[in-house]
């Protein structure tokens, strides 16, 4: 959990911003950005363990299981492996605005905002004009070197961003902070030393709101593995030592009874390399000889190693997809009622990432002149779909219990194959009308087409015979037509 920056608005100055409260500020947030570091560090397997020390003759495996990793890019994909729908409606064209967001790219930056916020709990994004073009682009922000302040009201509304990264000058050694600061109209370009700030004056950037938006993993911007880091640490721990522990098992001490080695250290030394590539003892007849054993309880140390695990998984609320509780064909009810816990994290997830969409959409429309979708913003309804394998069978029972009872559009959304609902339905009406239009043909068509109208009495007549069979008398009768026919021509 991380303490919100705030600035009081009656001191606040967009024309003017005070350099001062911009370093100190960059110098709180550098305080609490090591422990952003740390959960970085353990999603990339650079884990406690790898600093664990013994004595220099004894084993010392670091074992790393990166348990968070896997936690991460489970969320990561339950919540955002599908990109997000934008469906549209009759009272507002947003055709326009999906185009900008493809020309964006933000279904990238929605999967890496996703990823972002399952580590860091939280994640920045930035909307800027791309450099020599006139059209937005999007990019989501390291958090470690990113911050929102915001106001003192109640509603704690933002009043700037600032992106910042520390740097060194080569002439003088003096390590300083490099910031980007952005206001709803503004962009300043600083660098900050204890002693010595500098600042350029604000650059109008053309977007109306604050182009960094914020998009947090749930109230308190906890990551999806954060509070479970020390239980991490007792798995790894528990895996290092047991393999230690064999690893010693192996190299075993040898006690001798009755018995020396040799008379001086150089001598004991001599023999034991020579016991090492032998493998032989020779030894007085009432001398004996033994390894000290280290007895190991597997039993014990198994049901620990299955209690942390279980702990790890349980607390964060994600399932281990590799546990023998998800093997099988299960059906879709039984699969809703093992993944619970991520549902319900997954759908904090998408309450906090709408509310920051909803202002993504208003920078775009600002931008682009989209007066109504500007003013509807809220209007328009992201749909997420879960990164989860479909049950093709189980899907279409379904989709045909509801026909006539749920619109067309809303059963072809279901199919996880169909990415747009509504060009979908236009297919089909087209292929409708393509089949309408085809003509008719009937399967005696082409033996009709050489019959005189003559000779259609007498094959009518012959079809229908006195015993009402299609056989006999009447399949002769067609016969012969066929050859008076052949012979007219």
């Amino acid at each position: 959990m991380e303490e919100t920056l705030v600035y009081s608005r009656s001191l606040y100055d967009e024309q003017n911003l005070d350099k001062d409260i911009i370093y100190k500020l960059i110098l709180k947030h550098d305080q609490t950005s090591s422990k952003l570091k740390k959960l970085k560090d353990y999603y990339l397997g650079k884990h406690a363990i790898e600093n664990h020390t013994r004595r220099s003759n004894l084993p010392n495996f670091k074992t790393v299981a990166n348990h968070a990793k896997d936690i991460a890019d489970t969320a990561t994909g339950y919540f955002m492996g599908n990109a997000i729908r934008y469906p549209k409606t009759d009272d507002m064209d947003i055709e326009d605005l999906l185009e900008a967001f493809d020309s964006a790219d933000v279904d990238s930056t929605d999967s890496d905002n996703a990823l972002n916020m399952a580590i860091y709990g939280r994640a920045y994004e930035y909307i800027y004009v791309k450099e020599g073009e006139n059209e937005l682009v999007t990019r989501s922000l390291e958090p470690e070197n990113t911050f929102i302040v915001y106001d003192d009201s109640i509603e704690q509304k933002p009043l700037f961003a600032v992106y910042y990264y520390q740097t060194k000058d080569d002439v003088t050694e003096e390590s300083y902070y490099q910031a980007q600061v952005v206001t709803e109209t503004l962009q300043y370009s600083m660098s900050l030393r204890e002693q010595k700030k500098e600042s350029e004056e604000g650059v109008p950037h053309s977007l109306e709101g604050l182009p960094i938006i914020e998009y947090r993993n749930n109230r308190y911007m906890v990551g999806d593995y954060e509070q479970q880091i020390s239980l991490i640490d007792a798995y790894n721990s528990l895996m290092g030592n047991r393999v230690n522990d064999k690893e010693q098992a192996i190299e075993s001490i040898l006690v001798l009874y009755g018995a020396a080695l040799a008379d001086t250290p150089e001598e004991a030394r001599e023999a034991m390399e020579i016991l090492r590539e032998e493998g032989l003892l020779e030894l007085p007849k009432d001398a004996s000889a033994e390894f000290l054993k280290n007895v190991l309880d597997e039993a014990t140390v198994e049901v620990l190693r299955k209690a942390l695990k279980e702990d790890i998984y349980t607390f964060s609320h994600v399932p281990n997809l590799s546990d023998e509780n998800f093997a099988g064909n299960t059906s879709g009810v039984a699969m809703e009622f093992k993944l619970l816990g991520l549902e319900m994290i997954t759908k904090t997830k998408e309450r906090y990432y709408i509310k920051s969409l909803h202002k993504r959409i208003q920078i775009f429309a600002n931008y682009y002149n989209w007066s109504q979708i500007y003013e509807n913003a809220k209007a328009i309804i992201p749909q997420f779909s879960r990164g989860l394998p479909k049950n093709l069978l189980e899907l279409s029972q379904i989709i045909s219990n509801l026909k006539d009872k749920v619109s067309l559009r809303q059963l072809i959304s279901l199919l996880p194959f169909v990415e747009d609902p509504d060009a979908e339905i236009k297919a089909l009406e087209k292929e409708k009308e393509t089949a309408q239009e085809e003509p008719t043909f009937s399967q005696n068509l082409p033996y009709e087409e050489g019959v005189t109208d003559g000779q259609s009495e007498v094959l009518g007549e012959a079809e229908s015979p006195e015993d009402g069979s299609g056989d006999g008398p009447g399949r002769a009768n067609r016969k012969a037509t066929r050859r008076n026919t052949q012979a007219g021509k």
